[in-house]
């Protein structure tokens, strides 16, 4: 019978910082766990903005299996938001895969009632999120009419296979997201975004602070 795997995962936004702190902390967690001396670990350093499925994070998830187990530092760990961390967990509870943050100090997707309860409050906070993203863009939205710049495709323009697209640029620039990866999530070239953000007098939007 193939042993499960256990893989702690960590990672830093920056190449300034360290991942040796976390390192010992979800160690003395493994041990009491019982987890110690069979610990795979996968670090990186890598910006949150970047999708979960584009980081090394992407290929532990798609390499666990039923019964193994994800050890993280802390949620935070995982995604930028509430939205992206309930996306990986409710990916990881459908193959069967366990995962506890040393942080919170327990496990999020087991099936006992605790698990259940983290993982309703997390969809709660996450539909919350999405609604305040929605209203963030809404009242940017607004406070660029009021500076005087038309939104939305001039009268007679031609279409751009972005038009599809332009609610979710344009959610995506409120809450930061780099043009570049904006782009890259959109397959197209980065200019070809930076030409259309301009001509449909997008280049206004900025992130929320």
């Amino acid at each position: 019978m193939e042993e499960k795997k256990i893989v702690g995962y960590l990672r830093v936004s920056t190449v300034d910082q360290d991942t040796e702190k976390n390192k010992a902390d979800l160690l003395n967690f493994c041990n009491r766990m019982g987890f110690i001396g069979r610990v795979s670990f996968v670090e990186e350093k890598v910006s949150g903005t970047v999708s979960w499925k584009k980081r090394k994070l992407g290929e532990v998830i798609e390499k666990l299996n039923d019964g193994d187990i994800l050890v993280v530092p802390e949620l935070s760990r995982l995604g930028r938001s509430l939205i992206d961390i309930l996306e990986i967990l409710n990916n990881l509870t459908q193959k069967g895969v366990k995962v506890y943050s040393v942080k919170e100090n327990f496990c999020l997707n087991g099936q006992d009632i605790q698990s259940k309860t983290m993982r309703t409050l997390l969809g709660l906070f996450a539909e919350i999120e999405r609604d305040l993203i929605s209203m963030r863009t809404k009242e940017g939205l607004k406070a660029v009419r009021e500076k005087g710049v038309k939104l939305g495709r001039p009268k007679g323009s031609r279409s751009s296979k972005l038009d599809k697209h332009e609610k979710k640029i344009i959610e995506w620039l409120k809450i930061g997201i780099p043009k570049k990866l904006i782009a890259k999530k959109l397959k197209v070239h980065p200019q070809t975004l930076y030409s259309w953000l301009r001509y449909r007098s997008y280049n206004e939007i900025k992130p929320e602070v």
